[in-house]
């Protein structure tokens, strides 16, 4: 069962995320927990391993957007690196930010299953 000392063990500002959820703890479990179906995290993987900048961009300032507004750190910060990478199509590796983004989500993922 996800809960709030989980996801701060996890690094989640949770304090932030009810404030933006007006203080409303089953909603904003709910609303993380709903994050592990969230299908724009396989389409950022496929497009930047397709070279799709475009399509890698949108994915990833969808997923900046959704932890961002629930305050789900470990996933936000390198989300929030690789969509400012994105935004301006620069030619770069993105495989490191990619791998921190996606080993971020799986440990939500196994927090969420638990």
């Amino acid at each position: 069962m996800l809960t709030l000392e989980k996801l701060e063990a996890f690094g989640a500002d949770t304090r932030e995320g009810l404030a933006r959820c007006l203080g409303r703890e089953a909603f904003y479990l709910r609303l993380v927990g709903m994050l592990p179906g969230e299908k724009n995290f396989a389409r950022l993987s496929d497009a930047i391993c397709a070279g799709d900048l475009d399509a890698a961009f949108e994915a990833a300032h969808a997923l900046k957007g959704s932890v961002g507004n629930l305050s789900v750190t470990p996933i936000q910060k390198p989300i929030v690196e690789l969509t400012e990478h994105l935004r301006v199509r620069e030619q770069m590796d993105y495989g490191p930010l990619l791998d921190e983004v996606m080993d971020q989500y799986r440990r939500l993922c196994e927090i969420c299953s638990e």
